[in-house]
């Protein structure tokens, strides 16, 4: 994508399909916030741990909280389309990749569109509007490889045209305290252990039940999400 969003990418998710609602956007943005946080703690420098490495356990336990919250039943509109590494997941039947790096400076490889995820965007948009699109989330990130933001694209052609560039905010809405104060409240993790600390917290959907805690995975290397 060249120079600034076009006024086109002013459109929001939910106005180019009904199924990316915001607070779906903020729970899948919310998973991989969670999922490079914690290979940042579970980075071992001193063993040869580097970003590169970073980058690809950070995509494969995005790919795999994703994939575990839709075969959970507890978000009953997040799916998987395809679990290789070019990892596809469906919001209702909308589907999407992530990657990280600049929202506004996709590569190549972002913007490739593979078959089977073409068809199903033709299935659920419809086969003309559906030509040359894709719907990718880019997860930015700062010299310390923290999250700095979470951006959702609708990237059109083979010079990634911004149709939708919509910052998902990484902060539930704000309350009011007693004294009238406002305070905003993070999103709470989606049913994952922090390495670092004990304790489960509790995740969210549209019906606000539970995700139950991980079953033991299996490990294995991933190549980022780029």
């Amino acid at each position: 994508m060249n120079g600034p969003p076009s006024p086109a990418s002013a459109r929001l998710p939910w106005d180019i399909h009904p199924a990316l609602t915001e607070d779906r956007l903020r729970i899948c943005a919310r998973m991989l916030v969670n999922a490079r946080r914690d290979a940042l703690a579970m980075a071992s420098y001193e063993l040869g741990d580097d970003p590169w490495s970073v980058g690809c356990r950070a995509f494969a336990f995005g790919r795999n909280r994703l994939a575990r919250a839709a075969s959970s039943g507890s978000f009953n509109w997040l799916g998987v389309l395809d679990e290789s590494n070019h990892f596809v997941f469906l919001i209702e039947d909308v589907p999407v990749r992530f990657y990280r790096g600049l929202a506004d400076e996709p590569s190549v490889r972002t913007l490739r569109r593979h078959e089977e995820e073409a068809s199903q965007l033709s299935l659920a948009i419809g086969e003309e509007e559906a030509e040359g699109l894709v719907f990718r989330i880019a997860v930015e990130t700062g010299e310390a490889g923290r999250v700095e933001r979470v951006v959702f694209l609708a990237l059109r052609g083979d010079e990634g045209d911004a149709e939708c560039f919509w910052p998902i905010p990484l902060e539930m809405p704000a309350e009011e305290r007693p004294e009238g104060s406002v305070q905003l409240r993070l999103l709470p993790d989606d049913g994952y252990e922090d390495p670092g600390r004990k304790g489960t917290a509790i995740g969210t959907r549209d019906t606000g039940r539970r995700m139950p805690a991980p079953r033991a995975g299996r490990g294995g290397g991933s190549l980022p999400g780029n």
